[in-house]
């Protein structure tokens, strides 16, 4: 993380928002088809500011930001996610190239997805080595941070390096609007004042409905959900 970027944090607030502090660059970022995977694709320029205030209760009118909403419609936030760290949350899937682990938060991303299979086919497949790139690839696409490649012979995690920044997510292809994609170790504290374990990628619940708030569970699929970007 640089230097100027050391005092950001997500805070979040008992039926409210998201407060974001250390000015974090926010963008929208559209997931797209290619081939048989995703990509991301630049959405519109987003306001940016030192503090900004992100919903969380998916009826704002002014989306992404915050607009009071959640006071009015008596927006119940309650933090349900485990707070274990991820390791002990995760299952272990071994390959012979390269090992994954999947804690099984999914936000129907679809970044698992390749021409070569998905990410777990990819690491069944891992002693070839276009195999194991791409199963190294797509486990670090996810924006859950759900998948991780771990190095067989040092154990090591495998993880893209970001800058802290925040994705407001829109996919077009199943009609949506999707969550918030968190990059760069960003800190996350509780409406309770715990901090989250601190993780590379992460994806936000911003359509209110999530099972497994504040993380992102891709309840806006089920419910249809769409802002007014």
């Amino acid at each position: 993380m640089s230097k100027d970027k050391t005092d950001c944090k997500i805070k979040i607030i008992e039926n409210g928002p998201y407060i974001v502090t250390g000015n974090i660059p926010l963008q929208e970022k559209i997931i797209v088809k290619k081939g048989k995977g995703y990509e991301y694709k630049d959405g519109q320029e987003l306001p940016q500011a030192e503090e900004y205030h992100l919903c969380r209760c998916g009826k704002s009118k002014n989306p992404p930001f915050c607009d009071g909403t959640h006071s009015t419609i008596n927006f119940k936030g309650t933090e349900t996610a485990s707070r274990d760290k991820y390791e002990d949350r995760a299952d272990i899937f071994e390959g012979p190239g390269i090992d994954l682990l999947d804690d099984g938060r999914c936000a129907f991303a679809r970044f698992c997805h390749s021409d070569k299979g998905n990410t777990w086919k990819l690491v069944e497949n891992s002693d070839r080595p276009e195999y194991r790139e791409k199963a190294i690839q797509t486990a670090c696409d996810c924006p859950t941070g759900r998948l991780t490649a771990i190095d067989k012979e040092t154990g090591e995690a495998i993880e893209p390096f970001y800058e802290p920044c925040i994705d407001i997510i829109q996919d077009p292809e199943e009609g949506v609007s999707a969550g918030i994609f968190v990059k760069g170790n960003i800190p996350i504290e509780a409406a309770d004042g715990e901090l989250y374990e601190i993780r590379n990628r992460v994806a936000l619940c911003r359509c209110g409905k999530s099972y497994d708030k504040p993380f992102c569970d891709a309840t806006h699929v089920l419910i249809g959900f769409l802002d007014e970007l």
